[in-house]
């Protein structure tokens, strides 16, 4: 992948550059859900990482393949008994959350298996979002690209309810960036913030 492709996936996807620098060199990865692998590779070629995707698409497992990713085909909501407990030093479950139909086991077992995990996903409080619904419509938008009866989501999201989600499951959150687009929120972030990405682990 090409120093032009980084800078555009970079573009396209804040989330992945907010993603690779929590994690050092050499480190390994899972990641869940992983689509056509460029967070994988993205992070192989930035950070040489050791990794392995799971996926459950055909076309995205060959995706994976032609970019030289390791995939394993196999369904997030059957659990991650395939791998050992501390297996890797990150699981990643990247604008796949919302998605999820069991995200309490899933985000048990991604700490489980790995050291510590990192998430990233649309923030329904975000402004635009809460206007479309004064409005009377299911937000459409870059971060939630779907209509309301084809849409893949089924647990959509705040940052405040995703922090209680955390404090109320015992898992300890490490570091938060909320964006919208490449710019970083600070001031306001469940309100002017479109994307967040959180790193956590388990609370001791």
């Amino acid at each position: 992948m090409s120093t032009h492709n980084h800078s555009t996936l970079a573009a396209t996807r804040p989330d992945f550059a907010a993603i690779a620098s929590w994690i050092p060199q050499g480190a390994s990865v899972l990641d869940l859900g992983c689509g056509d692998g460029s967070l994988l590779r993205y992070l192989q070629d930035t950070s040489k990482v050791q990794g392995y995707g799971v996926e459950i698409s055909d076309d995205n497992i060959v995706a994976c393949i032609q970019n030289q990713v390791n995939v394993i085909q196999g369904d997030l909501e059957s659990g991650l008994s395939g791998f050992e407990s501390n297996a890797f030093d990150y699981v990643i479950l990247s604008q796949t959350l919302q998605a999820t139909r069991h995200t309490e086991p899933l985000m048990q077992e991604m700490l489980r298996a790995g050291r510590e995990g990192i998430v990233s996903f649309p923030n329904f409080g975000y402004w635009r979002n809460r206007m479309n619904i004064l409005q009377g419509n299911m937000p459409v938008s870059e971060v939630l690209p779907y209509q309301w009866y084809d849409t893949p989501n089924v647990h959509l999201c705040t940052l405040i309810d995703f922090e209680t989600f955390c404090h109320d499951n015992k898992i300890q959150i490490l570091d938060r960036r909320v964006m919208t687009g490449d710019n970083e929120i600070k001031l306001l972030p469940n309100l002017l913030g479109s994307t967040a990405v959180y790193r956590f682990k388990r609370a001791v």
